[in-house]
């Protein structure tokens, strides 16, 4: 479910909310907090539920122990799914900076969109393949094992299961499953144009999104199965959401294809001294002026930067005693920007780390910023000629 992943950035803000794994063919593999609760939720369900009205004479320990294996094993194929994409990502030189479990799945954090739509539909579909990959793994475990080894039989019985219901489901022709990236990708190859096939793939995600609404709310008032009525009614809710986020960012993207940083920087920053206070920059610069950046010198060189999101987190109380060379983020940890890096990868990067602007370096010397509200001005202005 890769598509998810503007909403996943929304939700995760700048508090750290991941918990790093470790790292698959060089990828790092994430926990999102909310992950905790779809577990918890799946593992309760086979242990409590679905397992003892299957097998009615286990024991109390084993009907657990089974039920947190398939649980972790059902994650696992869901990471099995996003690499699949990752995997064909890289093949196509589109690096892939993470992936990260959460309540809805996997996301798997892909750093540009396929450059073609005969690409972008192989990376589309290698992960309901890849989910029927593993639905056949399960199947041959469970001819080799017999129904006589309970245990094992059961789980590869319920992964079998789940995998090709997960394949199934990323199929639905519903931008930004992956169903509805064939879909875009179909158009787009029909079409010739990206934008058109993004819009009518939007279109039909949002269309099946309040399908799965309307039939959440008709199982709660026609059959009474309120958790599964609105289960199904919120994961409609989320997918119109993604739908329309995931189209806001392909129209970005498109806005600012082909444009370098060079193109987008800004040149005008306002340097003051790291031993001014954060008053002091407040009543010089901030009030009168509204700037909201601040490059921070030693007299002579660059030492850091200050944001206002910075000069916010300090209470008002400390500002006429708070240095700027206390707040700021020092130079050597900045990340920066090149003239010649694509100003999309350059958005990616300021929502990836939620920061706001970053520093451009030219022959090792800063020659200016590229902000955040600068690239949405230049494509608010492009988007108002028509360009």
């Amino acid at each position: 479910m890769s598509p998810f992943k503007s909403l996943l950035k929304q939700q995760q803000g700048k508090i750290n909310t991941s918990f790093r794994l470790g790292k698959v063919m060089g990828i790092p593999i994430y926990l999102h907090i909310s992950w905790f609760i779809i577990f918890a939720l799946v593992t309760v369900s086979l242990s409590y539920q679905f397992f003892p009205s299957v097998y009615p004479r286990w024991d109390v320990r084993l009907y657990w122990f089974v039920g947190v294996i398939t649980s972790i094993m059902f994650f696992a194929s869901v990471v099995f799914h996003e690499l699949a994409h990752s995997w064909f990502s890289i093949r196509q030189g589109i690096p892939v900076r993470s992936i990260t479990l959460f309540i809805f799945g996997g996301v798997a954090r892909i750093s540009r969109e396929s450059p073609k739509p005969l690409e972008e539909l192989v990376m589309a579909a290698a992960g309901p393949v890849s989910s029927l990959v593993v639905a056949g793994l399960f199947f041959i475990i469970r001819l080799l094992v017999g129904a006589d080894n309970e245990p094992v039989y059961a789980v590869a019985s319920w992964m079998l299961r789940i995998n090709i219901a997960l394949a199934v489901f990323n199929l639905i022709p519903g931008f930004p499953l992956d169903g509805g990236r064939v879909l875009r990708s179909i158009l787009w190859r029909a079409t010739g144009n990206y934008k058109r096939a993004t819009r009518l793939a939007s279109w039909v995600g949002q269309g099946v999104a309040y399908a799965f609404i309307v039939a959440g709310i008709g199982m709660v008032f026609l059959t009474g199965d309120w958790f599964g009525g609105i289960w199904l009614a919120f994961i409609g809710w989320f997918l119109e959401n993604a739908a329309s986020s995931s189209y806001q960012q392909a129209m970005l993207r498109e806005a600012l294809k082909g444009l370098k940083v060079r193109d987008v920087i800004t040149r005008d920053c306002v340097s003051v001294p790291q031993e001014n206070t954060l008053k002091q920059v407040a009543q010089d610069h901030i009030i009168p002026a509204g700037r909201s950046c601040f490059l921070a010198t030693d007299g002579v060189r660059l030492s850091g930067i200050i944001t206002l999101k910075d000069i916010k987190a300090i209470p008002q109380t400390q500002w006429d005693t708070t240095l700027l060379k206390q707040a700021m983020t020092p130079i050597d940890q900045l990340q920066i920007a090149r003239m010649e890096d694509d100003a999309t990868e350059i958005l990616d990067r300021l929502d990836q780390e939620d920061i706001n602007q970053l520093p451009v370096i030219e022959n090792g010397s800063l020659v200016g910023i590229v902000t955040k509200e600068n690239l949405i001005r230049f494509i608010r202005t492009r988007s108002e000629l028509g360009i």
